[in-house]
């Protein structure tokens, strides 16, 4: 089993693509300026700090799934817009817990719990869907807030590996409906179009 690494109070979890996934989401919300937390994003009914209240407490409930407590004490899908704290506070503990509960995911277990209604899944799935959470919702904050993408050529196409495994059982549920592909897409604009997002969305 991998432990726990800790670079400058960041807990790295050892599986990659959770990792950056992390990093890109770290990044974005600290490069949200004061006056864009209200701004509306491509979740449609969220504005930026609800996506981040959303963001955040996923991670948690991912973590509880492994370790089986920390949960979200807020309903992440009914965030309230209202911070008690600066957001790199609110969100830095949720990405150390998930990242600590992968970290003693050995990568030779077959299988880990998550917190979605798929039952345990092979665990480069589970680990790549909490990846694939945060990175997607980084996505949403940065073209709100007027960032430019977070998302890699490289980190989307490991994504879609991971979005291909899970996104049709839950798409009712959690991700609308998948956008027509054209020729010539390249993975990120392809992964957003699976997850029924626009890549051109703009606020």
């Amino acid at each position: 089993m991998s432990g726990n690494i800790q670079r400058e109070n960041v807990v790295v979890s050892g599986w990659d693509v959770l990792d950056e996934a992390h990093r890109v989401l770290r990044r974005t919300v600290a490069g949200v300026g004061a006056d864009a937390w209200d701004r509306r994003t491509p979740c449609a009914e969220w504005n930026v700090t609800q996506v981040l209240q959303h963001a955040a407490g996923d991670q948690l409930g991912y973590a509880a799934a492994i370790t089986g407590q920390g949960g979200p004490t807020e309903n992440p899908f009914a965030p309230s817009g209202q911070l008690a704290q600066e957001p790199m506070a609110y969100l830095d503990p949720a990405l150390n817990a998930a990242a600590a509960a992968w970290a003693t995911v050995g990568k030779d277990v077959e299988t880990a719990m998550t917190p979605l209604p798929l039952g345990p899944l092979p665990t480069w799935v589970g680990s790549g869907a909490a990846a694939l959470d945060a990175a997607v919702h980084a996505w949403d904050i940065a073209v709100a807030s007027g960032q430019p993408s977070p998302l890699t050529e490289e980190l989307s196409r490991s994504l879609m590996a991971v979005a291909v495994e899970i996104v049709e059982p839950l798409r009712a549920f959690a991700f609308a409906p998948a956008i027509e592909p054209a020729p010539g897409d390249d993975h990120t604009t392809a992964l957003l179009k699976y997850l029924g997002r626009r890549a051109d969305w703009t606020a």
